[in-house]
């Protein structure tokens, strides 16, 4: 354990731990980068076949689930562990708990994710969405996450103020029902050290698949990043949150309602209808809560709108929050049965989910990373206010194009497969359905090509504004007095 160290600046105030912030951070950076560019290959693979190499490792098949985990566990991931060991330390003015364990946390998580991408490509996987990884490297996961859990909250445990910050209640939030969904997901008998069998079967397998599966939607890419949402807007804009009462009760609705809406996946199946009903009407009530968290985000530029004309990462921010309510409108209206008749297992369902992972979790994900990045390595600035400009809009425009190109195929293919002639017989073979999907498929690769190029001028501006840096112990000399 590494105890508070006071310097000449503030004698009382404790030098933070910034080290493990920015190592999460360029990993972030990295892994955003790399996942990204693997979106933009799957989506060219399904404008070209071709690009499969007629290899397994290659096929999009092992790739996608690669892709799924490179972005929400790398690149979301890492930047909910960079921003909430930044905002803990900085809110509970104390020093994490340890700086061995955080270190634990940060190479552990990356092994992890090496370890995925490697089972991945050589096809060692359960097949259960958001819960792919084999038994040992879920074992793993879930060794690192007890680690991060203890971290965490021994650090708010032993806090210079009497109260937690409200950003920390969402990642507290975030980090025991990640472990929970987790934890249960993975309950299996190994036969094997690659292998094991699920203790669930049939129904119940695929409702505890979703009942928490859909959790990963709900306390990762929600809840965690809206932990993001309640320290960075108000940081970047000057000014204090809209509502603080509001956020107490959005806090308490959300993850009371989120772990129930998993059933809304499994419309249509065995699963009992109360269920699926269920699952439908705990989505649709969802959006109270969520709109709730983007108008408090989006009321705390009461009196510095002004600032979205010369800030473009503000922009990044409050944009993030305008795609959140859209896909928080979005997602309980496809709950609706008969909406979910159309929408599910059509592109539809990929423009939501990207509306979400685009729209707000990548664009508020990047608006922090500009935020902290200066912060961290000690600069007024970025390197370039005009590059992170351009990649607001590579992002922006990209995401647009992306999910509106899925909408369209979606209820086009939603139109097409549900089609029947008097006779009984489907109007149109799923090779008709394919090629009215093409030029969407083409949109959609334009849309995603933007959003990574993006990526790739953060990456430069993050590179150019490193080289500038001075030396990392006089940046935390000059952290040691900031206040939260």
């Amino acid at each position: 354990m590494t105890l508070n160290t006071p310097t000449s600046a503030n004698p009382t105030a404790p030098l933070y731990n910034y080290d493990v912030v920015r190592k999460f951070t360029l990993m972030t950076l990295v892994w955003g980068v790399l996942g990204m560019g693997m979106g933009v290959l799957l989506a060219a693979q399904l404008v070209w076949p071709e690009l499969t190499l007629n290899q397994p490792w290659s096929a999009f098949g092992r790739l996608r689930p690669i892709h799924t985990n490179l972005v929400i566990f790398a690149f979301g991931g890492g930047a909910l562990f960079a921003t909430s060991l930044y905002v803990v330390q900085r809110t509970s003015r104390v020093r994490l708990i340890s700086d061995k364990l955080a270190s634990f946390v940060f190479w552990g998580w990356q092994a992890s994710i090496v370890a995925i991408i490697i089972s991945y490509a050589l096809g060692y996987t359960t097949s259960k969405e958001y819960a792919e990884m084999i038994w040992p490297i879920a074992t793993w996961v879930t060794v690192v996450w007890v680690a991060y859990s203890y971290l965490f909250f021994a650090t708010i445990a032993r806090r210079k103020v009497s109260h937690i910050y409200v950003g920390n209640w969402f990642y507290g939030a975030f980090i025991v029902v990640t472990g929970l969904v987790h934890v249960v997901n993975h309950i299996s008998v190994p036969i094997s050290l690659l292998q094991s069998y699920p203790v669930y079967a049939g129904a119940t397998d695929a409702m505890i698949q979703w009942w928490y599966g859909h959790s990963v939607v709900g306390f990762i890419l929600s809840v965690g990043f809206l932990g993001m949402m309640y320290y960075f807007v108000p940081k970047q804009a000057e000014r204090p949150i809209y509502s603080y009462r509001l956020s107490i009760v959005h806090f308490w609705a959300i993850i009371s309602l989120y772990i129930w809406a998993g059933p809304h996946h499994l419309h249509y199946t065995a699963l009992p209808d109360w269920a699926q009903s269920l699952g439908m009407v705990m989505s649709i009530i969802l959006l109270a809560p969520s709109w709730g968290g983007m108008i408090n985000g989006m009321m705390t530029l009461s009196g510095a709108w002004h600032k979205l004309r010369t800030d473009p990462i503000l922009r990044f921010l409050v944009v993030a929050l305008a795609f959140y309510g859209m896909s928080t409108f979005e997602g309980p209206m496809m709950a609706i049965k008969t909406v979910n008749a159309l929408s599910h297992y059509t592109d539809w369902t990929i423009g939501h989910v990207h509306a979400g992972a685009l729209g707000w979790v990548a664009m508020i994900s990047i608006g922090t990373l500009y935020h902290m990045v200066p912060k961290l390595w000690g600069r007024e600035q970025m390197y370039s206010t005009v590059l992170i400009n351009a990649h607001f809009w590579l992002a922006t425009i990209g995401t647009v194009l992306y999910i509106v190109a899925m909408w369209v195929n979606g209820i086009t293919q939603g139109l097409m497969w549900r089609a029947v002639n008097v006779d009984g017989t489907a109007t149109y073979s799923f090779v008709e359905a394919l090629e009215a999907s093409h030029p969407g498929y083409v949109v959609r690769l334009i849309g995603g090509g933007m959003f990574a190029s993006g990526m790739l001028l953060m990456a430069y501006n993050v590179w150019r504004t490193l080289r500038a840096a001075p030396k990392r112990s006089a940046v935390d000399a000059t952290h040691a007095g900031a206040s939260a």
